[in-house]
C-alpha cells in the first residue's frame, strides 16, 4: 500500500520574482518526472549535490528517491506546469536528527524556490519529531550555505575532510518568523506589481460586437492611452476597434505580460494553458459563469485557480470588473468601467465586480484620485491580502480602501493589516459574506467579533460605502489629528449646535462653536479659523459655510486653504452642501487634488462622523508597538503533556504518514491546565447530601456558597446561595436548591466586593485562537456585551479588550461599584491568550465567572474542551497561497 501524507503538506506558493509554483511530497508516479528534471541539470549542480559526476540516475536510485514513507524519509518537490523544477529531502539519522539535501533546476535558480521548499520541509520535519537538519556542503557551494544561514534558524558549521558540515536547529525563532514574513511580503508584492505594471496586454475574446465585454475592455485600454502595446485576440476576425487581432495569444510575436480573458467560462481553462505556454505573467478573468452560479461553476473556478497557479500565473477574478493603474508611466484601464478616477494616493480594492463600476463613479464624482484599483470578483486567487502586500510597498499609495464580502485567510489578513496600518490607514467595509469565503456567521463568531478583531489590527471599519469614501477623502488630503478636541467655525448657529452634538455623540470634545453669522465672508472665516487652529487646545477643525446668498465662494475657499495649509491639523468642511472635493477647496496637483485640499461633506454630522473614525485610528497608531509580555509561572511543556495524555486514544487511529483526522471534543481538567499558566481556580467540591455539604464547608473554610454544579445552570438567577457562615445555613441552602438541581457544589466565598466577569477562548477555524471578554451581569449577557481579540495578547490588547465593552465603567468605580484590580484582570487575559496561542488543541475554554476584586481576581469556574486539529492553523506555518 502506497504511503500517504497529510493534505496540508501540499501548497501553492509565490516565488521571489512573483511567479508561482506548487509544492507537494514526491510520489512513486514521479519517476519519469524526476528523470526529466535530472536531465536538465548542469554538471555543476549535480556535482554540488552528489560531490562528483553522475550523468544519470539509475533505476534503483529513482525508485529510492520517489518511494518515501513520509515519516523517516520525506521529499518535497516544486512543480511548474507538469515539470518538476526542484526537490528537497530529508533522511532521518537519529531520533531527532535528519540529513537534508536539495536540487534546483538551473533555469529556476535565484527565484527563491529553495528557500520556500526549506520552510515547508522544516515544518514537515517538526511534525515528525525532527529537531535538527544536518547538511554536508562543498565549500564552493556558497549558494546552499547562504540559504541555510539566512533561513533565520540557529545554524552552526564545521569544516572537516574538505566538506562543510552545517547543523540547523529547526526550533522556530523570532528571526526565522521575520525572515519568512519578509520573503512572503516581497514575493506577493512583486506578483501584484507584475499585474499592475504590465509592458503589454492581450485582450482574449475581444470581438467586433458593440458593447461586448472583450471589446469594452479593449476600448477602455485604448482610451486610457495605455503605455504599451495592446493585442486583441479573436479566433476569426483580423481587427477589432481598428487594432490588428491575432487568432491566439501564442500567435503574437512579441512578449505578453498581462492577458484579459473575456471568453465563455467553458473555454477559460484552455486559454490559461495557452497563456502559460506564451509566458504571460498574469490573467484578469472578467468572464462570468464560475462560483457565482453554483457547485458546477465553483468546481470550474477551483480548477482555474489550480491550473493557473501550477503554471506560475496569478489570476484576478473571475467575474470581476478588472484592474487599473493611473500611474502616468502605465495608464492602465483594463476594466469594464469607462470612467476611472484620475491620479491620486488611494489604493482601492473591491471584491464585488457588479458594484465596482458604481464605486469608481462615486470616487470620480467626489473628485478623489486613486493610485490603483483591483476588482477581485469571485477571488479565486488574488485577494485583499495580496493587495495589502503590494500597497505597503507602493510609495504612490498612502491610503487603502477595501470593500470585502468575505475573508479568505482572516488570520493572515489581520496580521498584515496590523503591520501596514502602522504606516498607512486601511479603511474597510465588510458586508455579510458569501458562501465562497469566511463570513462572520460561518466562522461561528458574531459580527461584533469581526469589528473587535479589525480594531485590534488597527483597521478603520465603517458601516457603508458612503462612510468609506467620507473617511477615505479625509485621510487622503489632510493630516492625522493629535487628539479629539474639535473647533467648530460656522455661519449658522443651528448647524454649529448640530455639529457640537454630533461630536459629543461620537466621543469627540467640541469647543463652543464660533458663529460668524450669515453675512460672514473670507476675512471673518480666515481670522476665526486661524485663531482656532493656533490654539493648543484644538486638534482639528470643522468649518461650516452655508451662505443664504452664494457669491463669495472662491474667496472664502481660498482663505480657508491659506490658513489651514501649514497648521498641521486636519480641517474638514460642510461647504455649500457639496459632497467630495469642492473645486474651490482643491490644492492643484500634477494629476488631481494634492494634499492640503479640504474635503467637503453634505452635512456637518457626516464630517464629524468621518473625523471620529480618524481620531480613533490616530490614537491607536500613536501607541507604541509592544510584543506579548514575558510571563512568569508558565510551564508550556507540562501543559502540552497534559493535552497529549488527555487526547491519547480519543482520535481515530491514523497510520504512520497518513492524513490527520480530527477527533471528538474531549473535556480536560481545566484547573490543572490553567495552573500551567499561573492561574488558580477557586476550589469547589461537588456534594450529594446536606452532610457532605457541611463537611465540604468545614474543609474549604467559612463563609461558603452553595450553588448548582452545572456551569450552564449556574448562569441563571436563583442558582446560588451566598455568605453561608454555619452548618444550619448550608443545610437550608442545600434543601432549597436540590429541588431544582440534581448536582450541587460547595465553594469558599470569594472576597467581596467584586465585579463578575466572563472570559472565554475559542479556536476559530479561520482566525485561530480568539479571546472574549464581558461582564457576568445578567443584563450584559442578555445584550451580548462582549469584545474579542486575537491571541496572543499584548498588555495593550488586554487593556483595550476590557475597556471596549459597554459595561466597562463598572470596573472603574462608577455607578456605585468599587474600583477593582483591573491590572490583575489584564494579567489573567494575557495568560489565557498565551495558553490558547500555545495549544491549538484547546477548542474552547470558559472561565465563568471571574470575580475581579479590589486587589486580585478569582476564577470561580472553568471548563475546557480539546479537539485534535486536522492540520496547522491558517497562517501558522510556511508560506502558502490561501
Amino acid at each position: 500500500m502506497e504511503a500517504q501524507y497529510p493534505a496540508h503538506w501540499e501548497a501553492d506558493v509565490v516565488l521571489a520574482d512573483g511567479g508561482t509554483a506548487h509544492v507537494r511530497p514526491i510520489k512513486p508516479a514521479d519517476a519519469d518526472r524526476l528523470r526529466s528534471f535530472y536531465s536538465r541539470l548542469s554538471d555543476e549542480s549535480i556535482y554540488f549535490r552528489f560531490f562528483g559526476p553522475r550523468p544519470r540516475l539509475s533505476d534503483r536510485e529513482v525508485e529510492r528517491f520517489t518511494n518515501v514513507d513520509y515519516v523517516n524519509r520525506v521529499a518535497l518537490i516544486a512543480t511548474i506546469g507538469t515539470e518538476m523544477v526542484a526537490v528537497i529531502r530529508y533522511d532521518r539519522t537519529g531520533p531527532a536528527e535528519a540529513e537534508v539535501a536539495f536540487l534546483v533546476e538551473d533555469a529556476h535558480q535565484g527565484r527563491g524556490v529553495a528557500s520556500v521548499l526549506l520552510e515547508h520541509l522544516a515544518a514537515t520535519a517538526r511534525e515528525r519529531g525532527i529537531e535538527r537538519f544536518i547538511a554536508d556542503v562543498l565549500p564552493a557551494n556558497t549558494r546552499m550555505m547562504g540559504l541555510l544561514r539566512q533561513a533565520g534558524y540557529t545554524a552552526q558549521s564545521q569544516f572537516e575532510d574538505g566538506v562543510v558540515r552545517m547543523t540547523l536547529d529547526l526550533t522556530p525563532t523570532e528571526t526565522s518568523a521575520e525572515v519568512t514574513a519578509a520573503r512572503e511580503h516581497r514575493a506577493e508584492s512583486r506578483s501584484i506589481a507584475r499585474l499592475l505594471t504590465p509592458g503589454s496586454v492581450a485582450v482574449i475574446g475581444a470581438s467586433r460586437e458593440p458593447g461586448g465585454v472583450g471589446q469594452t475592455v479593449l476600448r477602455n485600454l485604448l482610451a486610457a492611452d495605455f503605455s504599451g502595446p495592446v493585442y486583441p485576440v479573436h479566433r476569426e476576425v483580423r481587427a477589432v476597434a481598428g487594432v490588428r487581432a491575432y487568432p491566439s495569444v501564442t500567435a503574437i510575436d512579441d512578449k505578453v505580460d498581462l492577458a484579459v480573458v473575456a471568453v465563455p467560462a467553458e473555454g477559460v481553462i484552455d486559454i490559461v494553458k495557452e497563456c502559460a505556454e506564451k509566458g504571460v505573467h498574469g490573467l484578469v478573468v472578467v468572464s462570468s459563469g464560475f462560483g457565482e452560479t453554483g457547485p458546477e461553476g465553483r468546481a470550474r473556478q477551483d480548477e482555474l485557480a489550480r491550473i493557473a497557479r501550477s503554471y506560475g500565473l496569478r489570476v484576478v477574478g473571475p467575474n470581476c470588473l478588472g484592474i487599473a493603474n493611473t500611474d502616468p508611466a502605465v495608464k492602465l484601464n483594463a476594466t469594464l468601467a469607462a470612467t476611472v478616477p484620475g491620479r491620486g494616493n488611494v489604493g482601492f480594492f473591491s471584491q464585488s465586480g457588479a458594484l465596482g463600476t458604481a464605486l469608481l463613479q462615486r470616487v470620480a464624482q467626489r473628485g478623489m484620485g486613486i493610485s490603483t484599483f483591483v476588482s477581485a470578483g469571485n477571488r479565486a486567487d488574488v485577494s485583499g491580502n495580496d493587495l495589502l502586500q503590494y500597497w505597503e510597498e507602493d510609495d504612490s499609495t498612502e491610503v487603502i480602501l477595501l470593500y470585502l464580502e468575505s475573508l479568505g485567510n482572516p488570520r493572515k489578513f489581520t496580521r498584515l493589516a496590523r503591520r501596514i496600518s502602522r504606516r498607512k490607514p486601511v479603511v474597510v467595509v465588510k458586508s455579510g459574506g458569501t458562501p465562497s469565503g469566511h463570513s462572520a456567521a460561518e466562522l461561528g463568531l458574531p459580527d461584533s467579533a469581526i469589528s473587535s478583531l479589525f480594531e485590534q489590527a488597527g483597521l478603520i471599519r465603517v458601516d457603508d460605502l458612503i462612510q468609506l469614501f467620507d473617511v477615505g477623502q479625509l485621510l487622503a488630503y489632510q493630516p492625522l489629528p493629535a487628539g479629539p478636541r474639535v473647533a467648530l467655525v460656522t455661519n449658522s448657529d443651528a448647524l454649529g449646535l448640530l455639529a457640537a452634538d454630533a461630536c459629543q455623540a461620537a466621543g469627540l470634545e467640541p469647543r463652543k462653536p464660533v458663529n460668524l453669522g450669515p453675512a460672514a465672508g473670507p476675512g471673518e472665516y480666515g481670522a476665526a479659523l486661524a485663531g482656532e487652529l493656533a490654539s493648543d487646545e484644538v486638534d482639528a477643525a470643522v468649518v461650516i459655510y452655508m451662505p443664504p446668498i452664494p457669491g463669495r465662494t472662491d474667496e472664502v475657499a481660498a482663505e480657508l486653504l491659506r490658513v489651514s495649509r501649514d497648521s498641521g491639523k486636519p480641517v474638514l468642511a460642510t461647504f455649500e452642501g457639496h459632497l467630495g472635493m469642492h473645486p474651490a477647496l482643491r490644492v492643484p496637483g500634477d494629476e488631481g487634488p494634492a494634499r492640503g485640499s479640504i474635503p467637503s461633506y453634505a452635512a456637518p454630522e457626516e464630517a464629524v462622523r468621518a473625523l471620529a473614525h480618524v481620531v480613533r485610528y490616530a490614537r491607536r497608531r500613536a501607541q507604541p508597538v509592544a510584543p506579548p509580555p514575558e510571563l512568569t509561572g508558565i510551564d508550556t511543556e507540562r501543559a502540552r503533556t497534559l493535552v497529549r495524555e488527555t487526547l491519547a486514544g480519543t482520535a481515530p487511529e491514523t497510520p504512520p504518514g497518513g492524513f490527520a483526522q480530527p477527533g471528538p471534543p474531549v473535556e480536560i481538567d481545566a484547573a490543572e491546565l490553567l495552573s500551567c499558566y499561573g492561574l488558580e481556580v477557586w476550589p469547589a467540591e461537588v456534594v450529594r447530601s446536606p452532610d457532605e455539604a457541611v463537611a465540604a464547608a468545614e474543609r474549604l473554610g467559612w463563609p461558603v456558597v452553595v450553588k448548582a454544579a452545572d456551569p450552564a445552570a449556574s448562569r441563571r438567577a436563583g442558582t446560588v446561595r451566598l455568605g453561608l457562615t454555619g452548618p444550619d445555613m448550608v443545610r437550608h441552602a442545600y434543601a432549597e436548591l436540590v429541588r431544582e438541581h440534581a448536582e450541587l457544589a460547595v465553594q469558599r466565598m470569594a472576597p467581596q466586593p467584586a465585579v463578575p466577569t466572563v472570559v472565554g477562548v475559542i479556536e476559530d477555524p479561520a482566525f485561530g485562537p480568539v479571546v472574549s471578554f464581558g461582564l457576568g451581569e445578567v443584563t450584559a449577557r442578555l445584550l451580548a456585551d462582549q469584545s474579542f481579540r486575537l491571541a496572543p495578547l499584548t498588555r495593550e490588547d488586554a487593556s483595550d479588550l476590557i475597556r471596549s465593552v459597554r459595561a466597562a465603567p463598572l470596573l472603574f468605580g462608577q455607578y456605585g461599584y468599587p474600583p477593582v484590580a483591573v491590572d490583575a484582570l489584564e494579567d489573567l487575559l494575557v495568560r489565557v491568550g498565551r495558553l490558547s496561542h500555545d495549544l491549538p488543541e484547546v477548542a474552547r475554554l470558559d472561565l465563568d465567572q471571574v470575580l475581579v476584586g479590589e486587589s486580585a481576581v478569582v476564577i470561580l469556574s472553568a471548563r475546557a474542551t480539546l479537539r485534535t486539529p486536522a492540520g496547522p492553523r491558517l497562517d501558522g506555518g510556511p508560506r502558502r497561497l490561501s
